[in-house]
């Protein structure tokens, strides 16, 4: 976390959230529902891809203060599966956007040993698209830093049944078909993010109270945050903010949480 203050200086706002933050308590895994570009740009007067060119900026921003931070793995929801249904004008803007943002950033990602996985149903992606994403996962391979997915031809039913069927094609291979088992853990290796904890906290820009069938499997003990901020407006401080009111959760996973573990005396009496 030492470098977040390398970029920051005492006085500013961010260096005060900064230093609220406790360093062991960090979530291992952020998942980000970058939600808001259209409404920042009708807002504006503008055409919805210069919402989604805004968006870039905030982008750059929270991958670099997630490593800063030490945050193990960043999951940032791209391109769903059901953004098929948007004018072709304004997805073919988003490929555009997509190409300009690998080609800057990647250099930066390889010099901060970041590795970027795309995540999704990437075969179905134009082939232009699957070539700058196969080339960015093999430029930045090496990273042992942060993990980075792009959650790209992204969905959450998808994801799942796609894992089941991974399972059932192993076992047909393997002649062991009939014999086939499926339970959580054997789903849970075949997910598009079987090589990262799931996330501990999942961010939604722009109000919106739902989930978006992003990593419905993944997010069962997720803490959410939700901002009215929109996506181009997210800056280092509304991250800085969502990691804060995480830390003040109790995270119980089920369980009782550490004021409920022990029972008063008199609510045992009760209780008998």
């Amino acid at each position: 976390m030492k470098a977040l203050f390398e970029v920051i200086s005492p006085g500013e706002p961010d260096w005060a959230l900064a230093e609220a933050i406790d360093p062991d308590r960090l979530p291992a895994h952020i998942a980000v529902i970058m939600d808001g570009n259209g409404r920042w740009a009708r807002r504006r007067s503008l055409p919805r891809v210069a919402g989604h060119s805004a968006g870039i900026e905030p982008v750059r921003s929270t991958v670099e203060t997630c490593a800063r931070l030490g945050i193990r793995a960043l999951t940032l929801y791209a391109f769903s599966i059901e953004n098929w249904k948007r004018p072709p004008a304004e997805v073919d803007a988003l490929w555009r956007l997509l190409r300009i943002y690998l080609r800057r950033e990647i250099p930066e990602m390889i010099e901060n040993n970041i590795r970027l996985h795309a995540v999704g149903r990437v075969d179905g992606l134009p082939a232009a698209i699957q070539h700058e994403l196969h080339g960015a996962e093999h430029a930045t391979a090496a990273g042992t830093g942060m993990r980075v997915n792009l959650a790209i031809n992204y969905g959450a039913r998808a994801e799942i049944v796609d894992a089941v069927n991974a399972l059932i094609e192993d076992a047909r291979e393997a002649g062991s078909l009939d014999d086939l088992q499926v339970d959580e853990e054997s789903v849970a290796r075949k997910l598009y993010t079987a090589h990262v904890p799931d996330p501990d906290l999942l961010i939604r820009t722009s109000g919106e109270m739902r989930v978006s069938n992003f990593l419905l499997w993944q997010i069962a003990y997720s803490e959410l945050y939700v901002t009215e901020t929109l996506w181009p407006d997210f800056r280092r401080s509304d991250l800085l903010k969502a990691i804060l009111d995480y830390q003040r959760r109790d995270r119980r996973f089920g369980g009782l949480g550490p004021s409920a573990a022990v029972e008063r005396p008199e609510a045992v009496a009760l209780s008998r």
